[in-house]
């Protein structure tokens, strides 16, 4: 990599908003471009990756004037093009979500372009809404009661394989952590499809038990699918003694 001659120091600095946004899809590529004259005196020019709560990394440098050096590390290449300094990304992963920055330094200044938030995405989820229905009898010491989660999914826009994965979770008045205390797999059992061809597909999970009065809080139904968590509205359940 190239070296900057002498040290740096930071006056001259300027300009570090962000100005342009890219969303991908993971597993994607990504190009990102950075001006480069041949005309301009002997400058460096450098992309760094910004993250928040870590260290900039330099991910390649050149000089100004023509140079056929390609800086290539894994799924990262940079590389110079007519007028460009060109960073690509190959396969992005989650990881590479980041602010990315390209740099321009001569003497002892060194000036930041305006930033580039690259955000990779996964697949989109399919469902559409989370419900839960709130116990309708007040409950005591010793009742079964059962809660029940209605998730409504549209599997036309589906995209990521596997089935959803449920969990319940309960939150206490006290505000301690909420504690697991129920998962189940997708059951299509429970699912029934409307008869027009672009209606929501209707999934119920429900689950049991004999409360106790330590069993009182709020009881939220979770829906795992394409990487990501959703939430339902929660069931506060209260406890008659």
């Amino acid at each position: 990599m190239l070296q900057v001659p002498r040290p740096l120091s930071l006056q001259g600095c300027t300009d570090d908003r962000i100005s342009e946004m890219k969303t991908i899809g993971v597993g994607q590529n990504v190009t990102l471009t950075c001006t480069r004259q041949t005309s301009w005196r002997t400058i460096y020019l450098f992309w760094i990756r910004v993250v928040s709560g870590t260290f900039p990394e330099i991910l390649g440098s050149t000089i100004t004037y023509d140079n056929k050096v390609v800086e290539e590390t894994h799924r990262v290449t940079a590389t110079q093009e007519p007028g460009a300094f060109v960073l690509h990304i190959t396969k992005t992963q989650f990881s590479d979500t980041a602010v990315y920055y390209c740099i321009k330094v001569i003497r002892s200044h060194m000036t930041f372009s305006k930033g580039i938030f690259l955000r990779v995405k996964g697949p989109e989820p399919d469902i559409t809404a989370i419900t839960q229905d709130f116990p309708s009898d007040p409950v005591r010491p010793g009742d079964s009661v059962t809660l029940q989660c209605s998730v409504l999914s549209d599997s036309e826009k589906k995209t990521c394989p596997g089935e959803h994965s449920v969990f319940w979770f309960r939150a206490r008045s006290d505000k301690s952590h909420p504690s697991l205390i129920y998962a189940q797999r997708n059951n299509r059992d429970g699912c029934e499809k409307s008869l027009e061809a672009r209606s929501p597909q209707k999934c119920v999970y429900s689950f049991s038990k004999n409360v106790s009065s330590s069993d009182a809080g709020t009881y939220y139904c979770a829906v795992a699918t394409c990487g990501e968590i959703l939430f339902g509205n929660g069931t506060k359940l209260t406890i008659e003694v």
